[in-house]
């Protein structure tokens, strides 16, 4: 099981533009980014990576930039976070039963990374879930972190089709959730709109919520 570090420098690329950011922003974060919350959370939500001023910032994921504001919001509505607004590490925020990460823990040029720097990232993701009880929720927010959790459960892609507002059942009782991501773009175009995400983050929250266990439905 690969351990998750801070002074990770295995994506060159990634390491190069990390240190240019330094540079121009001393007073950031600039390294990898762990992720928040409890190891054994019900729920696991994975992001795509961090961004320039937001999580690179901040060293937390979705906290200090746009793509968070939605995301902790509906987070708390659903008791999953005790207050719903994420400005820093030590703002006092808990997250309940629930742990935030990214498909690659490095900040990427232009928010894009590269597909073999997903590959390299996708064994800390791997050993993330491995973590989850059974039976637990994965939210995957948009196409790239839904296949990066296949990836890191030796699934095809043709497995499971990513399309918002979907459900699909994985190995040891996990089930996986899709959501368009909580990004500026997506939100300000109303591709993804409050009532659109809340509604998805309602559905885990009411099916790990049921008599019996986690998960008693099945998936479509």
């Amino acid at each position: 099981m690969q351990k998750f570090s801070v002074d990770c420098r295995q994506c060159p690329r990634l390491a190069r533009h990390l240190e240019d950011v330094r540079q121009r922003h001393p007073e950031y974060h600039a390294r990898p980014v762990a992720a928040f919350g409890p190891d054994r959370a019900e729920l696991l939500v994975v992001g795509l990576a961090p961004g320039l001023h937001g999580a690179n910032r901040t060293g937390r994921p979705f906290t200090g930039d746009h793509a968070g504001i939605l995301l902790y919001e509906t987070l708390h509505r659903c008791g999953f976070a005790s207050q719903p607004v994420s400005v820093a590490r030590g703002d006092g925020l808990m997250l309940t039963g629930c742990r935030i990460t990214n498909a690659v823990k490095c900040l990427p040029p232009a928010n894009r990374p590269l597909p073999q720097e997903v590959r390299q990232c996708n064994a800390f993701l791997a050993a993330e879930i491995g973590a989850l009880p059974a039976g637990a929720a994965v939210l995957a927010l948009g196409l790239i972190a839904h296949d990066a959790v296949l990836m890191a459960l030796g699934l095809k892609r043709s497995s499971c089709r990513f399309r918002h507002g979907d459900r699909h059942d994985l190995p040891r009782g996990l089930r996986l959730y899709d959501s368009y991501h909580c990004s500026r773009y997506n939100t300000q175009t109303r591709r993804l709109t409050p009532d659109m995400f809340k509604r998805v983050v309602a559905t885990i929250r009411s099916d790990l919520s049921r008599p019996g266990g986690r998960r008693t439905r099945p998936g479509r």
